[in-house]
């Protein structure tokens, strides 16, 4: 049986392939993204890739997406499955999985808070699909990889399939990963394949009515959904791109000062919820004697106040007692208490204080935006890079700031005395 055969003979795909989606369903290589504009397609395609083998006994799939909520809007995974799968295939809710005559299986699974990809640890899967990769982090993603592994003799390839739209303006400090690694030709990594899709890819969809539709949005979201525009981004008015320079080693012998900048979020991530909450997150920066910075590490992320006391001794206790510590206090009685916990309990023993912001997120990023825009802030290269610079050209529209905010308290910090210009932090 050849591969149209084999389509045309699986009684849960429902509708005949569009060209884009043959050509995604045909690929047997490793990992393949389908997207672009809104309306091409891709979810259905997804859908349709999982469904593929399911007569083969063993066979077990597992399409993802950020949150539980959005598998289960109206017309989303979960529903458009239910439509599809009304024949023999048992659908278990508390599971969100379907198990076939063969014993084969679809899951539908999220994977939006940081840790959430430990949730299939264990698991093995022959097919992972992942829908809006945009709202996805890369390392979960990369995860995924080891849940891919079939028992010797199956002849069925190991896939992994992927599709978005381009990120919006709340997507693109976690979504700009999917750009360079499938969309770009010279970042592209090899063996991967890119399907691009539009709204005119697919005859199943009114297209006049749903163009009106995209008409209504601002010119940078029509673009990226009609269009499949990967180039067009919103972007914040502080710090651009090509501003950021790389070195691999600080000149230790012109070193000043070192600060280690704290601001708080205490906050665990909630699993399958919408919105997350602001991550904790502490910046390492030194000051040479010649006033040019370099930013160290970033550190982020969102636990309990018990783990973020734990994690953030534990950094200050690597960092050395010769970083001084710094942290933004809250407003109210509340920001006092912390501090002074900090001061008392957690950091007791090095160089620690509080400190009070003044003016607005933007003002205080002001004075290290003029610095980064005259060359004198490298970057020392390492794995945070990426998502430090996709949140600062976002800023200050960006869903997250709290990178940019403690780049701003380091700098502030580390630069007393900046003339008739005010600090921004009181200590």
């Amino acid at each position: 049986m050849n591969f149209i055969e084999q389509l045309e003979s699986n009684p849960y795909i429902k509708h005949a392939p569009t060209g884009k989606q043959l050509a995604f369903l045909s690929l047997d290589n490793l990992e393949a993204f389908f997207g672009g504009g809104s309306g091409g397609g891709k979810s259905d395609a997804l859908l349709m890739a999982a469904l593929q083998y399911v007569d083969v006994p063993g066979y077990n799939a597992l399409i993802i997406r950020d949150t539980l909520k959005n598998l289960t809007l109206a017309d989303a995974l979960i529903p458009r499955s239910q439509e599809w799968l009304i024949n023999d295939a048992h659908w278990s809710e508390q599971k969100s999985k379907w198990t076939f005559p063969s014993g084969a299986t679809l899951t539908f699974g999220y994977m939006d808070g940081p840790r959430d990809h430990y949730n299939y640890q264990g698991a093995a899967f022959q097919f992972i699909g992942v829908d809006e990769a945009v709202a996805i982090r890369e390392e979960q993603v990369n995860y995924l990889f080891s849940r891919l592994r079939k028992l010797q003799g199956v002849d069925i390839p190991i896939r992994l399939r992927l599709a978005s739209n381009p990120p919006t303006r709340m997507q693109a400090s976690r979504g700009a990963w999917v750009k360079r690694r499938y969309v770009d030709p010279s970042t592209r990594e090899k063996g991967v394949v890119f399907i691009p899709s539009l709204l005119d890819d697919n005859p199943y969809l009114d297209r006049s009515e749903y163009v009106k539709s995209l008409d209504k949005l601002d010119p940078i979201l029509r673009a990226q959904l009609l269009l499949g525009d990967w180039e067009t981004q919103a972007a914040g008015d502080f710090f651009k791109r090509e501003w950021f320079r790389f070195i691999d080693k600080i000149p230790e012998q012109d070193v000043e000062l070192r600060v280690r900048f704290w601001d708080m979020a205490a906050t665990e991530a909630k699993p399958g919820k919408g919105k997350q909450p602001c991550y904790t997150a502490g910046l390492k920066m030194a000051r040479t004697k010649n006033n040019t910075w370099y930013i160290e590490s970033v550190i982020r992320f969102r636990k309990t106040p018990k783990d973020t006391e734990a994690l953030i001794r534990q950094t200050a206790d690597m960092d050395g007692r010769g970083v001084q510590i710094r942290m933004e206090m809250e407003g109210g009685s509340g920001g006092k208490i912390t501090i002074d916990h900090y001061t008392r309990y957690v950091l007791a023993g090095f160089d620690f204080r509080g400190g009070r912001p003044i003016g607005n997120k933007s003002e205080r990023a002001a004075p290290f935006a003029a610095q980064l825009e005259a060359g004198n802030v490298l970057l020392v290269n390492g794995a945070w890079n990426s998502d430090f610079i996709d949140e600062a050209v976002m800023f200050p529209i960006g869903e997250y700031k709290d990178q940019i905010d403690v780049a701003a308290g380091a700098f502030d910090v580390l630069t007393p005395g900046k003339g008739n210009a005010p600090n921004v932090y009181v200590f």
